[in-house]
């Protein structure tokens, strides 16, 4: 049975964190406005005892540091490793599924309280509402500002018992931009990935058509496309939703039906003329693929 989300925002979460202060105080910060966690998963094992999934309306930005997680947001399902970034924003459903016993996350939750530091309509993309989530496997370089940015955030945060908003609030802004700048880069590759993708597709196809006749098997399209045959299978696959061999069958029944329709030809001297082994081996893939004998195609054309 499904279960209605609930609602963990700021207050929520102080409810249940508070009675266990004395066990997370050096993993967390907590007040009206901004909350962080450094490190220890105790306060995921808490929340996680109130029955998720859960729903939250602020934005939450972290880092997995350790471990690994399997997570649900938004009805899809992840698989969070270290070094993985991680946004969720407002209206996301979270329901975590396994954490590990190392995990360790260093994150900060920008409560509803939170005086988000840009102006209207300059809010950085990845935060305005057209994503809820995304996660981004990250390099050492990306992960040491990310962390820097966090640990300043935290220090700045436990320097004083005066919290002072401008200084938070424009280290946020940074670790925004730095989210904002490693999303659109991550959305840049996959598209520059889609692009290859349909290239390589693209030149299959044309080389099919050109030397079906001759060449029936992956193997031969491979080689001229200078792609092993489980990358360029894998590819095809991806992105067209159909396999390479088919491909290659749709084109090679299409020229011999051409050939059977338009020419006095015989089957076995079509056979020949398409590297088949033998003329019965031509039959039996021509029926299978065609639904009939070369003979009855030709005999209804």
């Amino acid at each position: 049975m499904n279960r209605q989300p609930q609602l963990m925002d700021a207050s929520r979460m102080r409810d249940i964190l508070t009675p266990h202060l004395s066990q997370i105080r050096e993993h967390v910060f907590l007040n009206n406005e901004l909350g962080m966690v450094r490190g220890d998963c105790t306060v995921f094992s808490l929340l996680i005892r109130h029955k998720p999934p859960f729903i939250i309306n602020d934005h939450r930005l972290g880092i997995v540091m350790n471990g690994e997680a399997d997570i649900n947001l938004n009805l899809q399902d992840r698989h969070l490793t270290s070094g993985t970034l991680i946004y969720i924003g407002p209206g996301t459903i979270i329901h975590p599924k396994r954490l590990s016993p190392d995990l360790r996350i260093f994150g900060m939750g920008l409560f509803a309280n939170f005086p988000i530091p840009f102006a209207q309509g300059q809010m950085p993309s990845a935060f305005n509402g057209q994503v809820r989530d995304f996660q981004i496997p990250a390099n050492e370089e990306d992960i040491a500002t990310t962390i820097h940015i966090l640990d300043t955030i935290w220090q700045t945060v436990h320097a004083t018992d005066n919290y002072h908003r401008p200084t938070i609030s424009a280290l946020v802004a940074a670790q925004m931009h730095h989210y904002d700048h490693l999303f659109r880069q991550q959305a840049d590759q996959q598209a520059n990935n889609r692009s290859r993708e349909q290239t390589i597709f693209d030149r299959f196809l044309q080389l099919v058509t050109q030397h079906c006749a001759e060449h029936h098997q992956i193997g031969y399209y491979a080689e001229r496309m200078c792609l092993t045959e489980r990358y360029l299978s894998t590819t095809i696959r991806q992105t067209s939703g159909t396999t390479a061999k088919d491909w290659i069958d749709r084109a090679l029944i299409t020229r011999i039906k051409i050939e059977l329709r338009h020419t006095d030809k015989s089957a076995a001297q079509i056979s020949e003329e398409m590297h088949f082994a033998n003329p019965s081996f031509f039959s039996k893939y021509f029926r299978r693929l065609a639904g009939m004998t070369p003979s009855e195609y030709k005999s209804i054309c």
